[in-house]
């Protein structure tokens, strides 16, 4: 019997920067009916159908993915004898991607075991056919599988994905630690990415950051789940006691993550002493000259001294004479800096020395280490290229981080804020009639739209988290100016009325513990946002289950069994100050009555 691709649900785990805490792409993995996936495809080889299966099941997970619509990179696993099979063999996947209007260039191919099955020539030469086809590729199972050094140098990735089980041995084993400072030297040399998979303890996470490892995935931070679990891919800044971590968000670099141990001489050396220092070193970039406290007292640049010691009569001139007399006022910096300070502090100084190694120094002025200005501008670079990939393609948002950083900055300071969950009602029509150029441009509306209310209303953080879902963080007093604009605008795609849900959520102070409890509670009250008829607004607070409806067209009493009007709870009326005027009301919702409007408070700073 034929395993069909049909038959195998799928299953996805997000991939995390840990530098800006986001999600940057999604794994698809495959959970067949019965047995493994390793089972499904150890089958299809023996029937000589692996290539068929394995891009099948690709193709699948592609469209898998689309029903979620997360706009996310989608990484997709395929063995090396399949990556070696002939072009044609991969129509599927192509045929997939364009049914979804996904380009190649937004998945990630992961080539996996088993490497020994395939001729090195052939599977460079498949690697190279899917690179000219658009697909971006990666190395899987680095550290378990069977690959062959040969082959890795030779392979055109972009990504190495490092095996669990290299993994397991942080942060106390040596080895293990050795290995990863050796392959991230090797990417930094190769411009590729080293990719740490299965993080599932805090000490592991801890190691890979302070190694300088990018991106990683695990079950520490998300676990595969079936479909796209959206509570995953709104990132966790600050996790709650307990409870399986996200990598929050790192702060801007500082200065003390490009740190190296500094080569420093009394400052009474002489320059044969700063010449025998550099020649003995592992070729250190300068020299410090430091007090009996180890207080940086002097700066000498290689390059600078080399020129003027071995130059005519340099021996002569300088060689058993103070080093100070060559040396320079030291640039000094303290390790908690950020790395933009480092800049600002060279571009300040003499232009002469902006490649001089900065002396870093502790809370009492002593030598800790140096740092090198390319290092901090390539950190700088890499920090706003990864913060740049994280934007949305659409509407150049950034993703749920941004907020997730506010509310748990909110949290912590004890500031009364709401938090609100915006989407559109029923995308998928609007792609299905409108076509999906003008669901996208939906999209770009709504994104220019928040766009220019964050700019407006400074307090206010806005985050596309996907699709159509948008999040919102704000001051109490700002949500009614976000609604209006969100809730007042005629939505269209193609000449189709859209409709939007608005759910917020006031939280005063102490009210809520964390952007996780946030998100938690705001999901109820996105469905019922859903439920209500047009575009709607509800609001609820974390310490009462009552919602109150503040936008959205009442629907028609319901008849009950007997064919008698049921009762319906009357709904709240929104606070006193979201009202709007019966004039700007529906005719249904207008009072017949203004005396008999019943006033209620406005949304206030306490619970």
């Amino acid at each position: 019997m034929r395993a069909s691709p049909n038959a195998v649900r799928f299953a996805f785990q997000p991939l995390y920067s840990l530098h800006t805490g986001g999600v940057v792409a999604l794994e698809a993995l495959a959970r067949p009916g019965k047995g493994s996936v390793h089972e499904l495809l150890d089958k299809a080889h023996r029937e000589h159908r692996l290539a068929e299966v394995d891009v099948a099941l690709a193709a699948e997970a592609v469209r898998a993915e689309a029903d979620q619509e997360t706009l996310l990179p989608l990484h997709l696993n395929l063995t090396a004898p399949t990556a070696a099979a002939p072009e044609a063999a991969f129509d599927p996947l192509l045929d997939a991607l364009a049914q979804v209007r996904r380009r190649p260039r937004e998945v990630m191919l992961e080539i996996g075991p088993p490497f020994a099955q395939v001729w090195p020539e052939q599977l460079l030469a498949g690697l190279h056919r899917l690179g000219e086809l658009g697909f971006r590729l990666a190395l899987d199972g680095l550290g378990r599988a069977d690959l062959p050094f040969a082959l890795l140098t030779a392979a055109p990735v972009d990504v190495l994905k490092l095996d669990r089980t290299v993994l397991r041995g942080l942060p106390g084993d040596a080895a293990s630690v050795a290995v990863v400072e050796s392959l991230l030297h090797y990417t930094a040399r190769t411009n590729t990415r080293l990719v740490a998979t299965g993080i599932e303890t805090e000490a592991q996470l801890t190691a890979v950051r302070q190694l300088g490892v990018r991106i990683a995935q695990g079950n520490l931070f998300a676990p595969a789940a079936d479909g796209v679990n959206w509570s995953q891919l709104l990132t966790l800044a600050t996790p709650e006691p307990g409870e399986p971590i996200s990598p929050g968000p790192l702060a801007a670099p500082r200065v003390g993550d490009f740190m190296r141990p500094a080569s420093t001489l009394p400052e009474t050396a002489t320059c044969d002493d700063v010449r025998t220092a550099l020649a003995a070193g592992e070729e250190p970039t300068g020299i410090v000259g430091v007090d009996e406290l180890n207080r940086p007292q002097w700066s000498i640049d290689r390059n600078r001294f080399l020129v003027a010691v071995t130059g005519p009569y340099g021996h002569a001139l300088h060689a058993r004479r103070a080093a100070a007399r060559l040396a320079d006022t030291p640039h000094v910096i303290t390790a908690d800096a950020g790395a933009l300070e480092l800049l600002e502090l060279v571009t300040d100084a003499d232009w002469g020395r902006t490649g001089d190694d900065v002396v870093v120094v502790d809370e009492r002025g002593r030598c800790i280490g140096v740092v090198l200005v390319t290092e901090i501008v390539r950190g700088v670079a890499e920090a706003k290229v990864e913060e740049a990939a994280a934007l949305n393609p659409l509407t150049r948002l950034p993703g749920s981080e941004t907020v997730a950083r506010d509310i748990d900055r909110r949290v912590a300071a004890r500031e009364p804020f709401v938090t609100a969950w915006l989407d559109v009602d029923s995308f998928k029509l609007v792609n299905d009639n409108a076509g999906f150029a003008a669901g996208d441009d939906l999209i770009r509306a709504l994104g220019r739209t928040l766009t220019d209310l964050s700019t407006r209303l400074r307090r206010t953080t806005v985050s596309h988290v996907g699709g159509d879902d948008f999040l919102i963080a704000c001051d109490v007093d700002e949500i009614a100016t976000i609604a209006g604009a969100l809730l007042d605008t005629p939505w269209s795609a193609e000449g189709m009325p859209v409709t939007v849900s608005l759910a917020t959520l006031v939280c005063a102070t102490s009210t809520i513990s964390s952007y996780r409890e946030a998100s938690r509670r705001l999901a109820p009250l996105k469905k019922r946002a859903k439920a209500v008829p047009g575009s709607s607004w509800v609001l609820g607070r974390p310490d009462t289950d009552r919602v109150e409806i503040l936008r959205g067209r009442r629907q028609p009493p319901q008849q009950s069994p007997r064919g008698a009007p049921e009762r319906r709870p009357v709904e709240p009326r929104p606070p006193e100050h979201h009202r709007p005027t019966h004039e700007q009301r529906p005719p249904e919702q207008r009072p017949t009555d203004q005396r008999t409007v019943e006033h209620r408070p406005a949304l206030n700073h306490t619970a």
